[in-house]
C-alpha cells in the first residue's frame, strides 16, 4: 500500500484541486507507475559472453540492410526543443527520413542517396548537400548524429571506440560512444529484438525515440 505524507497529498491537491481523499490513492499509482516507466534499464556486471552475443546481434542485423521504423521522436538542442511523428526508411547507407510536427503541421523530408544529401519541407525550397547532420542542424536547430544512429537504434555500435553495459538479459541497456549516451528501454520480442525506445543524450543536446512499429519486426 502506498503511504503519503501530508507534503506529497498538499502537493497533489494543489495539481488537481478537486479530488476527494479516497481518490489521491490512486492518483499516487499512476505517478508511481509513470516514474518507473521513465527509470533507466538497471545494469549488470558484465558475465563472460556478453560481447559475443552482441556481436552475433550485430551479425545478424547486418544481414538485414533494409529496415524502416515509425514512431515519436523528443529533441532539444541548446535549448532549442520539439517532437515530432517520424518514418525512418533505411536501406544499406541510405536513407529516407520524413518529420513531422504534430502541432503546426510542419514538415521535412531528409533523404540520402550515395553520398548525395536532400532536405525538403523549407521555405526556401529544397536544400542540397552532402553533410545531413549539419543541413538539418541548420535548418531546424536540432543535432541528430544521423550517421551514429541508424546502428544505435538497432541497437548496435557505430563504427569507432564504444562502451557498452548490459541489462539482465544481455540485451545492450546503456551504450556510450562518439561523445553521446545511448539508454535502451524495452526491446521486441522477435528472434534479433529491436529497441522499443532509445534516448541519447549528451550535455547540451538530446534525442528521444519511441518506435511503434518495425518493419521487418
Amino acid at each position: 500500500m502506498i503511504q503519503l505524507n501530508s507534503c506529497q497529498i498538499k502537493a497533489i491537491r494543489r495539481q488537481a484541486p478537486g479530488i476527494r481523499p479516497a481518490g489521491i490513492g490512486l492518483v499516487a499509482v499512476v505517478l508511481c507507475l509513470l516514474l518507473a516507466a521513465c527509470a533507466p534499464t538497471p545494469v549488470r556486471p558484465r558475465v563472460q559472453g556478453d560481447e559475443t552475443l552482441q556481436a552475433t546481434r550485430e551479425s545478424a542485423l547486418a544481414l538485414q540492410p533494409a529496415w524502416s521504423f515509425s514512431g515519436r521522436l523528443a529533441i532539444s538542442t541548446a535549448g532549442n526543443a520539439g517532437n515530432a511523428r517520424i518514418e525512418w526508411k533505411q536501406d544499406g547507407t541510405d536513407y529516407d527520413i520524413r518529420l513531422s510536427a504534430p502541432i503546426t503541421g510542419q514538415g521535412w523530408r531528409l533523404r540520402q542517396t550515395g553520398g548525395a544529401v536532400s532536405l525538403e519541407g523549407l521555405e526556401g525550397g529544397t536544400r542540397q548537400g552532402t553533410d545531413a547532420e549539419a543541413m538539418l542542424q541548420q535548418a531546424t536547430g536540432w543535432r541528430i548524429p544521423l550517421s551514429a544512429m541508424a546502428s544505435w537504434v538497432r541497437g548496435a555500435r557505430s563504427p569507432g571506440a564504444s562502451d557498452l553495459d548490459f541489462d539482465s538479459s544481455g540485451l545492450p541497456a546503456t551504450l556510450r560512444q562518439a561523445g553521446w549516451a545511448v539508454e535502451y528501454r524495452g526491446w521486441t520480442d522477435a528472434a534479433t529484438p529491436l529497441p522499443l525506445r532509445v534516448f541519447a543524450s549528451q550535455p547540451d543536446a538530446s534525442v528521444r525515440l519511441v518506435i511503434e512499429r518495425w518493419s521487418p519486426p
